[in-house]
């Protein structure tokens, strides 16, 4: 089967088995606001943070400010407060309050459509920009987090190191159309299914079609 023959018997299967497992939170953000701001706050929040931490936490700040001008005006310290126990709360607290303000200093307190302008915000890297401008703008783009390298990897679809070469490589492997849905597949896939340590091989939609690249250990 060709590389393309592949991607698209992946895609199958997951477009159906995914909807049956758990929306990630900044997923859910999304479907609820459709809103860039929220979407890229609450990607800032989730780095390092598990994923119900992120919910309470962003529906927690949000419920205080939902726009750069007001959260602009919180302290850091009360923002910070409000997504504990966040990964490095303080320090995203002070990049939240500090992407608002250049958001309103030079963007007319929106969040632009851009890749370079995004990632000259505080805290905001190609992960989260990537994820920002398909979530919230409907760009194409691939967010590769550490379960869209991982699995990626694990299906033979392509042989990379790091997330960074990961993203390359799907660029170049999956049609444009799959470009966002790649992350809102297989982010909670790897969270439910194929988890970093002893995969759920057993009971994986994808095990006929799996070469089982660098698994050790699986149930």
């Amino acid at each position: 089967m060709t590389a393309a023959g592949r991607v698209t018997r992946v895609a199958a299967i997951l477009r159906r088995a995914v909807p049956k497992l758990a929306e990630p939170a900044v997923g859910r953000i999304k479907r609820e606001t459709r809103d860039p701001y929220r979407i890229l706050v609450s990607c800032v929040v989730s780095l390092r943070t598990k994923d119900e931490v992120t919910d309470v936490a962003s529906r927690r700040l949000f419920a205080l400010a939902r726009t750069p001008r007001v959260m602009a005006r919180l302290p850091a310290a009360r923002i910070a407060r409000t997504i504990y126990p966040a990964g490095f709360y303080r320090t995203k607290a002070r990049q939240i309050r500090a992407l608002s303000r250049i958001l309103l200093a030079r963007h007319r307190g929106r969040v632009p459509a851009d890749r370079a302008a995004l990632m000259a915000l505080p805290g905001v890297g190609i992960k989260t920009t990537n994820l920002v401008l398909g979530e919230g703008f409907g760009i194409p783009a691939i967010c590769v987090d550490i379960h869209v390298h991982r699995i990626s990897n694990r299906l033979g679809l392509i042989r990379t190191r790091t997330p960074e070469e990961s993203e390359v490589a799907l660029r170049r492997l999956l049609p444009r159309r799959l470009w966002i849905e790649w992350n809102r597949w297989l982010v909670p896939f790897g969270r439910a299914v194929c988890q970093p340590v002893s995969p759920w091989c057993s009971k994986c939609p994808l095990a006929r079609c799996c070469p089982r690249r660098g698994v050790t250990r699986k149930r």
